[in-house]
């Protein structure tokens, strides 16, 4: 082999790495015997790196054989045709081709004359003439080149290059020496930004606008996906005689539109991972001009909720996208079932009765009723359908083996259990491997994007909608996105809420959509997160300071500041510059005064962070201690401190200081928050609910998930004090305290008593980095 490989011109180096590709030299072995057999044993490098290229670049097999013998007839001589060749058969799936159509689509035959080629590079310097004569050999000759190429497609490059030299010297003559003259570059103009595509957000009652970075960010494998319509195009893609015709009438119906679906179990609260998923579909379809449906598989009724659905699409449109459709696998349940019998009539199809521990497993014993008669498993179906067999005593299986191994996977099982949207019509439910493809099918879905672990069942979504000679999508399969330190099973957050570690679905500390907007990370930071992890294949397990990241660069610029004091120590002003209360303007953006102001009460009486007084100043301290004045916030005063109170037990309870105007006063060490008139508020404040960064994984953490949890997880903060600023604030709005982090409302929150819950710190905590 190695050296059949080297006699075509390969050296030995690419022929060893061309062994080692299996699929590969298999190819490029038998195209190298067909053309022997035409050309005989000696080959020279040119056919050599034809048959090369035909070889390593072919989608299909089935067509070597095809292009070998124009290659070997010396009828395709150039990459060029190749190219082209190659084209054609990936655009013309169905056998036999079309061997005139295919040659005159190849330059099969033609003979471009040196006269025409003179004629080309006439025509096309002609339309140049004048900037040749005043830029001559500066002029890029590489657009004469390609402008002569367009006129003659299959015409020989290097002949045309010569044509081109020599009519470009009979017209400017021998290079001068200004000729030789490097050309100056130009200075690069700078583009102008483009605008990102802002939408509206309503955050606090006000209108801000969110920088839409997914639809610039889809890259990756997205760019390999094929057009609607050319399915067929796709590596792996089956074509059936039926294939073309049912592709034309996928055309006609959605008019060569993306169509894209979010397919959610309606079983559980969607997480973090279902986030990449709905801005990969949604997102692609917008970045497309196409739709996206939502499709609940409702197939199972034993685990499904309204709670679900509902909630399912309302993060969905949290995060900014609305539905095409909403629809049910259950919306297709009686044409799923007409199918199912039709499937069975063309013997794919058989009842079972093989018990379910029977056949799972990598190696289940094939069923003993695969081969039982059309007409026996009608009737028995018809049976299952009429409630005549219990749940577990029969199922529909299909005749196929899967990728994974995985033979005959069911198709239909009886459960007698009603069903929230068809009721008591129904005591048998087909399965997701059965139902998903159809349903994709029914909605002429283009492009059926899934999770890596859904590769196993490509097979099977092929072999279903050709067996009932239906419109098949082309499944795509990325990598799901992980996070450390967390848990996202259904099961084990059921878990986590049966023993109370959590509250419920929502609880801050989860990474459900729910969890998230109540702790407060705004939609935007969860989409620009999703597109910064990108859509590849590999999948992504990030660490959870990433979201956080993402989430503090849109509360920078969405969060209101205000001022919350967690440990308030009482400060008596003696001195107090006023009869009454002053009013004090704040910022509510800091950076930008053109955001507007609000008005905050400045008492005699005010409240700072005990944390912000030391009876003592290390070297180092910045903020209040006797000796030490600091500067109160947005006040335009500086405090020091006359008396230091305590109780019996020697515990600072009061400070009683003077203040002076900042303008006149020296400049303090540091200015510290503080509330005067505040409203008293419950924080919480959240730390990571598990231990260690795999808390499924018994080698990192034996004793299960369960044993891991962090008993530091939550704070409550019962006697917090927030500024009046926040009176009117609602669930959800978000607010930066300054100097302690972002928080927002939680839902919680009543009348006397708001609720605030922490989203992140201000800054990353370099311990968790």
């Amino acid at each position: 082999a190695l050296g059949l490989f080297t006699g075509i011109g390969l050296s030995e180096a690419k022929a060893r790495e061309t062994l080692r590709n299996g699929a590969l030299s298999a190819l490029l072995r038998r195209a190298v015997l067909q053309a022997r057999s035409a050309l005989g044993p000696a080959l020279d490098k040119a056919t050599g790196t034809l048959l090369y290229n035909a070889a390593a670049r072919l989608k299909d097999p089935k067509h070597l054989g095809f292009l070998v013998g124009y290659i070997a007839r010396r009828e395709i001589l150039t990459d060029l045709q190749l190219n082209a060749a190659l084209e054609y058969v990936r655009s013309h799936p169905l056998e036999p081709l079309d061997a005139a159509d295919f040659e005159q689509a190849c330059g099969v035959g033609v003979c471009i004359t040196p006269e025409q080629i003179e004629e080309a590079v006439e025509a096309v310097i002609s339309e140049h003439r004048a900037e040749l004569l005043v830029e001559r050999y500066h002029f890029n000759m590489g657009l004469l080149m390609g402008e002569a190429r367009n006129r003659l497609r299959w015409a020989d490059g290097k002949t045309i290059k010569n044509e081109v030299d020599l009519q470009v010297l009979h017209l400017l003559g021998p290079k001068t020496e200004a000729d030789l003259e490097k050309k100056p570059k130009a200075a690069k103009a700078r583009l102008a930004p483009v605008e990102k595509q802002k939408v509206a957000v309503v955050e606090n009652g006000d209108v801000g606008t969110e920088t839409k970075s997914l639809l610039e960010q889809l890259r990756g494998e997205a760019l390999k996906f094929h057009k609607p319509g050319e399915n067929y195009k796709t590596e792996g893609y089956v074509v059936t005689p039926n294939t073309m015709a049912l592709l034309k009438q996928h055309l006609a119906i959605t008019g060569g539109q993306v169509r894209t679906r979010f397919p959610p179990e309606p079983n559980g609260i969607l997480h973090i991972g279902h986030a990449k998923a709905i801005n990969f579909n949604f997102g692609y379809a917008k970045a497309n001009g196409g739709v996206c449906f939502l499709r609940y598989d409702d197939t199972n009724p034993e685990k499904e909720e309204e709670k679900y659905f509902t909630a399912i699409r309302e993060m969905v449109e949290w995060l900014g996208y609305q539905p095409y459709k909403v629809t049910h696998a259950s919306d297709y349940f009686d044409q799923l079932y007409t199918w199912a019998l039709e499937l069975i009539r063309r013997g794919q199809a058989y009842v079972c009765h093989q018990k379910v521990e029977e056949i799972k497993g990598h190696n289940p014993p094939p069923s003993p009723w695969r081969d039982r008669p059309v007409e026996e498993s009608l009737l028995l179906f018809e049976d299952m359908r009429k409630g005549k067999f219990g749940e577990g005593e029969a199922t529909l299986r299909m005749k196929l083996v899967m990728e994974d191994g995985k033979m005959d996977p069911v198709a239909y099982r009886v459960k007698f259990t009603p069903h929230h949207r068809t009721g008591d019509k129904w005591c048998i439910y087909p399965t997701y491997d059965y139902t998903h493809c159809l349903c994709d099918s029914i909605e002429h879905i283009t492009h059926s994007l899934c999770t890596k672990e859904f590769q196993a069942r490509r097979s099977s979504y092929f072999w279903l909608c050709n067996a009932l000679d239906v419109y098949c999508p082309v499944q795509w399969e990325y990598g799901r996105l992980n996070l450390l330190y967390t848990v996202v099973s259904k099961r084990k957050i059921i878990r986590l809420v049966e023993t109370g570690a959590v509250r419920d679905w929502d609880d801050p500390r989860l990474f459900t959509l729910t969890a998230l907007r109540r702790r407060g990370f705004p939609p935007e930071a969860i989409n620009n997160f999703c597109a910064r992890v990108g859509v590849t294949v590999a999948q992504a397990t990030m660490e959870p300071h990433l979201l956080e990241a993402c989430a503090r660069e849109v509360l920078n610029e969405q969060a209101p500041r205000a001022m919350a004091v967690l440990e308030p120590l009482k400060v008596t002003i003696t001195n107090f510059p006023a009869p009454k209360v002053l009013e004090v303007l704040v910022p509510n953006f800091p950076a930008d005064e053109n955001r507007g102001f609000h008005k905050v009460p400045l008492h005699p009486t005010v409240y700072i962070e005990e944390t912000d007084f030391r009876e003592e100043a290390d070297k180092g301290y910045k903020r209040l201690a006797p000796g030490q004045p600091v500067g109160l916030r947005h006040a335009g005063y500086v405090i020091a401190v006359q008396n230091v109170i305590k109780d019996v037990s020697g515990r600072v309870i009061e400070l009683e200081v003077t203040c002076t105007k900042s303008d006149v006063a020296e400049k303090p060490k540091a200015f510290i928050h503080w509330v005067s008139e505040p409203l008293a508020c419950e924080v919480r404040l959240y730390e990571r609910l598990f231990l260690h960064k795999n808390p499924e994984d018994p080698s990192e953490v034996p004793g299960g998930f369960l044993s891991d949890l962090n008993p530091d997880s939550l704070r409550v903060v019962h006697n917090a004090l927030v500024d009046s600023s926040v009176l009117s604030a609602r669930p959800f709005d978000k607010f930066q305290f300054e100097r302690l982090g972002y928080f927002s409302v939680d839902p919680d929150s009543r009348e006397g008593k708001m609720v605030f819950n922490r989203t992140v710190t201000l800054k990353e905590d370099p311990g968790k980095a």
